[in-house]
């Protein structure tokens, strides 16, 4: 079992003078203590219902590259990136760049978007959550066809792209894996199954995993793709360093469904958080699950 860290919160320290030191600080020793991937979230406000809007945020590509930077081995990634947020052309050359520049070190995590105070406020265009969808299958689309040999036109519903010109291509081979967020057992999940290397869901128990997993299986079934290549992933809601043991009991549930990254958010200075995760050997215990 592989341990993520997803670093959610922006808010400590306070300083914003400060928040370059400890974020880099705060990779380095999630890294030296074996966490594998390290992600951010893809906003431009905080979520409401977490805290307050007007709480710090940071755009989260250019926090991937000051990261990449700043670490030799974790895997990088948004968690998930906002379909409505980016050209897919665009997207796919953002990610192609970290990737590049990190050592072949990225992953693109996407989702269907849906924080409509930060689209309205900013003046991304928000549309029914249809159309987020059919962007998201496109945009998947041309992402995996910059990707590849071929450069030629994209000509879907929503974006047309005359040419899908991407040099230099990843160092990720055969290009960086394609993670998908979220657990709608309709639509995201056959997306997963349709076009994804991995996929993300909540770890709010798991019972609730467990059935996610059972219709992503079924969405398989149905695309003729198999399973078992999937690489499962779950954010895990209990935070680690309260009761380790007991969050290591939770992870080997998750394990024995299959999942095989679980990623975590401090809940503390996320500084002393990571070296928490140290201290606790963490990552490495999580590493013994079978």
């Amino acid at each position: 079992m592989r341990l993520g860290l997803h670093y959610w919160n922006f808010s400590t320290p306070a300083d914003p003078s400060t928040m370059a030191g400890t974020l880099a600080e705060t990779a380095r020793i999630a890294e030296q203590a074996g966490v594998s991937a390290f992600s951010v979230m893809d906003h431009y406000f905080q979520m409401e219902f977490t805290t307050s809007a007007e709480e710090p945020m940071l755009e989260a590509y250019t926090t991937l590259g000051y990261v990449a930077a700043r670490t030799e081995r974790m895997t990088l990634g948004v968690l998930v990136t906002g379909v409505m947020y980016r050209y897919p052309g665009l997207l796919a050359k953002i990610v192609t760049t970290l990737d590049v520049l990190s050592g072949g070190r990225a992953r693109l995590g996407i989702g269907a978007s849906w924080y409509d105070r930060e689209q309205r406020g900013l003046g991304v265009p928000v549309v029914p959550v249809a159309e987020r969808f059919e962007r998201l299958e496109e945009t998947l689309q041309i992402c995996r066809q910059m990707w590849s040999d071929d450069n030629g036109r994209f000509d879907g519903r929503h974006y047309q792209l005359a040419e899908t010109l991407n040099v230099p291509a990843p160092i990720s081979r055969p290009h960086p894996p394609i993670m998908i967020g979220g657990g709608g057992e309709k639509k995201t999940l056959r997306l997963v199954a349709r076009y994804a290397d991995a996929c993300n869901l909540f770890g709010n128990s798991p019972a609730e995993v467990a059935h996610k997993l059972d219709v992503l299986r079924e969405h398989c079934a149905a695309e003729g793709r198999d399973y078992e290549a999937i690489d499962k992933t779950v954010l895990v809601m209990r935070p680690p360093l309260p009761d380790v043991d007991a969050f290591v009991a939770e992870v080997a549930e998750y394990a024995a469904l299959g999942v095989t990254e679980v990623q975590t958010m401090p809940d503390r200075h996320p500084v002393e958080f990571a070296r928490e995760l140290a201290e606790q050997r963490v990552a490495a215990r999580l590493a013994e699950l079978a």
